[in-house]
Order: C-alpha cells, then sequence, then structure tokens
C-alpha cells in the first residue's frame, strides 16, 4: 500500500551531494493531517546479494561468504557476495551472476529468487534483490577497489552460519535474511537439485 493510500504526500526534494553511486537529497513530504516535514533521502540504484550453497557428497550445505572491511563501521564484516546495480539496463540477475563471479569467484548453474528486502528505509530508498545460488563453478574473480582487493572468501557449514547469526557473529542485515531464507527454501526441496531455480 503506497504512502498517498495512507493519507502521505510526497511534495519535492533537492539535491544535496551527488557521489559516484548514490545521491542524498532533501525531501519534503504532508502528512495526513496537512504538516509538512523534511526528511534526508538517500536514492539508490539498489543492490543485490547472492547467498552461494555448495554440497558435499553426503547433500551436506555449506554456504561460502565473504569478509570485506566496511569503513563506516570500521570493521570487517562477513557477508554474502554482493554489489551495487551501477551498471545502467543490466538486469537484475546479470548483476547477481556478474557480482557473485567478481567477488567469489562462482558462476552459478542455478539461481533462484528469494525476496527484495529494504535494508533501512529510515534512511534509503534502496532496495536489494536476494538470490540463492546452486551448482556452482569456479572462475576468476575481478575485484574493484582496496577493500576488496583485500576480501577474504570462506565456507562455512549452513547450520553453522546459522547459528553465528545467533551468537552475533553474522549481523549484515542482507546476510541474515539470506542465510535464513535460503535455509527455509532448502528445506521445502529435495536439495541438491533445487526445483524452481531459472
Amino acid at each position: 500500500m503506497s504512502g498517498a493510500e495512507h493519507g502521505f504526500r510526497f511534495l519535492s526534494e533537492q539535491q544535496v551531494h551527488e557521489g559516484q553511486v548514490w545521491r542524498v537529497v532533501v525531501a519534503d513530504f504532508q502528512a495526513p493531517g496537512g504538516d509538512a516535514f523534511r526528511r534526508d533521502i538517500v536514492r539508490s540504484p539498489g543492490a543485490v546479494g547472492v547467498v552461494p550453497v555448495v554440497f558435499d557428497v553426503e547433500g551436506n550445505a555449506s554456504v561460502v561468504l565473504v569478509s570485506q572491511y566496511r569503513p563506516p563501521y570500521e570493521d570487517v564484516v562477513l557477508e554474502i557476495p554482493a554489489g551495487m546495480r551501477d551498471i545502467e539496463g543490466e538486469d537484475v540477475t546479470g548483476v547477481a551472476r556478474r557480482e557473485l563471479a567478481e567477488e567469489a569467484g562462482l558462476v552459478a548453474g542455478d539461481l533462484l529468487h528469494l525476496a527484495d528486502i529494504y535494508p533501512s528505509p529510515g534512511l534509503t530508498d534502496s532496495v536489494v534483490a536476494i538470490f540463492l545460488a546452486t551448482h556452482c563453478g569456479e572462475t576468476e574473480t575481478d575485484r574493484h577497489g582496496p577493500e576488496e582487493e583485500a576480501m577474504e572468501i570462506a565456507l562455512y557449514p549452513l547450520e553453522e552460519a546459522l547459528t553465528m547469526i545467533d551468537r552475533g557473529e553474522i549481523r549484515d542485515a542482507k546476510t541474515v535474511v539470506g542465510l535464513l531464507m535460503a535455509a527455509r527454501r532448502l528445506d521445502e526441496v529435495d536439495h541438491p537439485h533445487l526445483d524452481g531455480a531459472d
């Protein structure tokens, strides 16, 4: 349901900063009672996150994660491979395949869309599309920037990764959502032959 259906109205916005990918705007709105209010918003092209799942010979699932330095937190964060939708005209599935190859050195045999999430609705209009990747093969990575160049790839049993969420060791929002949704999806099908992928 849109904001207009709840009585909210977007009035106008003024750009105050344009970065390489994001724009910051000051936007004016009207509340249902008629009061005007203003919000700072980060306009974003959106992003993707990919949960790459591999299986051992017994069918046990493991997930490929990357650890990357994140300047806003001044910390290394454990995440699923992910990236911005920063190439105009590239469809979201193409972005997912590209980011999986660039960051984790993997090519997905099957790619299943799990969800579109709002990562920080009080701050940005970004939408992150979450995918499950299975039947993955290896390829060369193609990393960009100092954070990605220092990135490390690790393989975790899926059950351990879920426990790491409970222990607060995995806190990245897209990764938490992606792992939980991937685990639920895998429980619903006869893996490793994942039904419904395309």
